[in-house]
């Protein structure tokens, strides 16, 4: 059975015919080719496919699409604006912590929701965070710096 939604991704409204059945996952990268949003197990314990919903990190993998219906959706192509990278994306550059690339767009709205709920946190906090987003790559430490970069510069502008 099909039903229509109607989403607004990355600032662009869609309208969908979509299959009760189809993730979140599924319908971000193959019917709006949106190929960023990776699937690395499937069953919500990776992380990979982390996209904000309403600006709150989900695992896309484990939402139907149809329930997103009326929402707003921001995946990873939809944090540059202006042809500029976000802060995020650049310290995540900056400090390397992007090594295969695979979990690195979860890892990047993770961090993106988190900052916006606890915009100047500790190393401890940051950790926390993120633990439930698996990276083989990079041990973490270059993950934790470039969020930490951010929110460092973040604080700066507020003072």
């Amino acid at each position: 059975m099909k039903k229509r939604i109607a989403v607004k991704v990355n600032g662009e409204e869609r309208e969908a015919l979509v299959e009760a059945r189809r993730t979140l996952l599924d319908f971000l990268r193959y019917d709006l080719h949106l190929t960023g949003t990776k699937e690395g197990c499937g069953d919500g314990n990776c992380g990979s496919c982390t996209v904000l919903v309403n600006g709150a990190p989900v695992n896309s993998c484990l939402v139907f699409a149809v329930e997103a219906d009326g929402r707003e959706i921001t995946t990873i192509e939809g944090l540059a604006s202006g042809g500029k990278l976000h802060p995020l994306q650049e310290a995540f550059i900056s400090e390397g912590a992007v090594q295969c690339g695979f979990c690195t767009p979860g890892l990047i709205l993770l961090a993106k929701a988190f900052l916006e709920s606890t915009p100047s946190p500790t190393e401890t906090e940051v950790r926390f965070a993120i633990a439930g987003n698996l990276c083989r790559c990079t041990g973490y430490d270059k993950i934790v710096r470039a969020i930490l970069k951010v929110a460092g510069a973040q604080a700066g502008r507020d003072s």
